[in-house]
């Protein structure tokens, strides 16, 4: 039997003394594509950031394709909603998205060009290739999004962890970006946040919400109880030019 692609339990967190987590619990099998909604401050960034190793859970365990996070780093992918970089620091989009492939090759080993072709089909993905010699911090912060993705599946990682990706490209590319991480999910296992509760009802597998807790529901649904615990109130689900689901009107009482 392999190893559950992520296999959290009894999880809390807590920064000082502030409870964000508390009492998660999830198996996510791999191969899966799974979306995290919920509210601004209910946990999601914190609880990617644990499965990634970055944080060490207060209580309970994490662990990725069977082992720690730590252990399986090389096999990860992130793509962080804060892309901070020393923007004044000369160096090219084609070298930012070629960082991705360090951890491919032997410790002190020159790029090959195995290296390069691979960069380079990925920043044409990615609608970056004409701007591979761009210096980075001349880029919009949406192209950077674009190059930050670009190295994370340089890595040809088992899982891609993607916090917010399209929360400063434009509406045209951020469909072509969706559909791009439903061929990408043949292969590898995606966990994305987002707050666009349209697309995740139209291309996820499963969801998650988590506000200090978590629901999980396989099949994409979202369902009323989610709803209920994010946001605390029902919410018209609206999506143009894609299927969505309707949830019931709210009614003042």
């Amino acid at each position: 039997m392999r190893a559950y692609a992520i296999e959290i339990e009894d999880l809390s967190f807590a920064y000082d003394d502030t409870e964000v987590l508390r009492d998660v619990n999830l198996k996510l099998e791999q191969g899966e594509f799974l979306g995290i909604i919920g509210p601004n401050g209910g946990g999601k960034t914190t609880l990617l950031k644990l499965m990634l190793g970055l944080l060490k859970p207060d209580k309970g365990s994490v662990r990725i394709l069977g082992q720690s996070p730590r252990e399986v780093r090389h096999r990860m992918g992130y793509v962080p909603q804060d892309l901070s970089f020393n923007l004044g620091f000369p160096i090219s989009a084609m070298d930012v998205a070629l960082m991705g492939r360090i951890g491919r090759s032997p410790l002190g080993r020159k790029y090959g060009q195995e290296d390069r072709d691979k960069v380079a089909r990925l920043l044409e993905e990615m609608g970056m290739w004409e701007h591979r010699s761009a210096p980075i911090g001349k880029l919009s912060v949406g192209q950077r999004q674009r190059v930050f993705i670009a190295r994370a599946l340089a890595a040809e990682p088992d899982i891609l962890f993607l916090d917010e990706p399209t929360a400063s490209v434009d509406p045209d590319f951020q469909t072509d970006l969706y559909d791009f991480f439903h061929e990408l999910n043949r292969s590898v296992t995606i966990v994305i946040i987002t707050h666009d509760i349209g697309v995740v009802s139209s291309h996820m597998k499963s969801i998650a919400c988590v506000n200090q807790y978590l629901i999980f529901h396989e099949g994409g649904k979202i369902t009323q109880e989610m709803i209920d615990m994010a946001y605390q109130c029902p919410v018209d689900l609206i999506a143009h030019g894609v299927p969505h689901r309707v949830l019931p009107v709210h009614k003042e009482e």
